[in-house]
């Protein structure tokens, strides 16, 4: 990770310098001076993505955000969430019913793709990650991640899904989830891909209550893939 300029920066984002210091000096990016110079963190301006991409319910927002990420990122790899997240790695009904239990159980789902060998070590980096900001919304859908991407224990990146018959409390300010999903990507580019794409996925008009209604995983990941194909239509 390194630093960037302002010109880098807008290049990076693919906007222009003005509107760079204008979102900086209105406090809406992250930013510092450093010898009368705007810097700006890669690692800072990462998490920054991330946390709009990953808090907002907005289809225009998030659609904006999806053309972003895919303008700063290479697409040559890029593949569906419903490769990602195969009925190896979906549990319908899911079980759990503490925030830990949840996590453990969805990290050792993940591990049966053969693509992740280490699901307590991806486990605790979940915790900690959910400790310093939880990932539940309101929508009762969790995106649980780890802070940075877990490369020495993955192969490649991978999804886990679970649905649970009711809702639990998942994090301190009270949010009930029932939908989780597990997001191991093998690099920051990969995760704010496959964030995006999850993010605007959940905002599929019905998606949610039909993967609800999934008495499988085989159903669920037909409701995925269906929602995907409506998503690129769309």
């Amino acid at each position: 990770m390194e630093d960037f300029d302002l010109a880098q920066l807008a290049q990076y984002l693919h906007i222009t310098p003005p509107q760079v210091e204008k979102m900086v000096m209105r406090g809406r990016i992250p930013g510092r001076r450093v010898a009368g110079q705007w810097r700006f963190s890669e690692a800072e301006i990462h998490h920054w993505l991330e946390e709009r991409i990953g808090a907002s319910d907005d289809t225009a927002e998030l659609d904006q955000m999806q053309a972003v990420v895919d303008r700063m990122t290479d697409q040559s790899s890029d593949r569906p969430i419903h490769e990602l997240c195969t009925e190896a790695t979906i549990e319908i009904p899911f079980s759990a019913r503490t925030r830990s239990s949840v996590i453990r159980n969805i990290c050792e789902l993940a591990a049966q793709s053969g693509l992740m060998w280490d699901a307590p070590a991806m486990s605790e980096a979940v915790k900690s990650r959910e400790q310093m900001h939880p990932t539940a919304l309101d929508c009762g859908v969790a995106l649980m991640h780890p802070r940075r991407p877990q490369t020495s224990i993955l192969a490649d990146s991978v999804i886990g899904l679970a649905v649970s018959p009711a809702r639990i409390p998942f994090s301190e300010s009270g949010h009930m989830t029932d939908i989780f999903f597990l997001i191991c990507s093998y690099d920051d580019a990969a995760h704010l891909r496959n964030l995006a794409k999850l993010s605007r996925l959940i905002s599929v008009d019905s998606f949610l209550d039909r993967l609800r209604q999934c008495a499988s995983p085989k159903e669920a990941w037909e409701c995925l893939r269906e929602a995907e194909s409506l998503m690129s239509v769309g």
